[in-house]
């Protein structure tokens, strides 16, 4: 089965934003989600990545848009895969001009911080495995 790796380029600084995702990971522990924080250059930080067993997916707001219950599909097709998933949200700056092929998600066609985006997208794996486990939490 497939895991998801949620890779963070950087610790996460806002205490407020630092907590909420804090007690998104520990919802999402039991799903096997797992966190990594990377503290290298951006460059280092792509060449790990890449070099990472599985599916490599950047969050970058010029990538492919879901509605969260197509995503709950994806994760599902995902987790029955034999691949690995690795979620990288990048730097402050973004992925503009970097790696070009690799595929991309967006969260919106909006623009946020890293740390939002890192909020956003732990929220969106809970409720995919919420929908999945056809709990109350996601309203049609």
């Amino acid at each position: 089965m497939g895991r998801i790796n949620i890779h963070l380029h950087g610790k996460l600084k806002d205490k407020a934003i630092a907590s909420i995702a804090e007690m998104y990971q520990q919802r999402l522990s039991s799903a096997g989600v797992k966190t990594h924080i990377h503290n290298e250059s951006l460059d280092t930080y792509l060449e790990k990545l890449k070099a990472k067993n599985g599916r490599l997916i950047l969050l970058d707001e010029r990538g492919d848009t879901f509605e969260s219950t197509e995503f709950a599909g994806k994760i599902k097709e995902w987790k029955i895969g034999s691949q690995d998933i690795h979620f990288a949200i990048g730097p402050a700056e973004g992925w503009a001009g970097k790696e070009p092929t690799l595929q991309r998600i967006s969260l919106s066609s909006f623009t946020f911080t890293h740390e939002m985006a890192a909020i956003i997208l732990f929220e969106q794996l809970y409720r995919a495995h919420e929908i999945l486990k056809g709990t109350s939490y996601h309203k049609d």
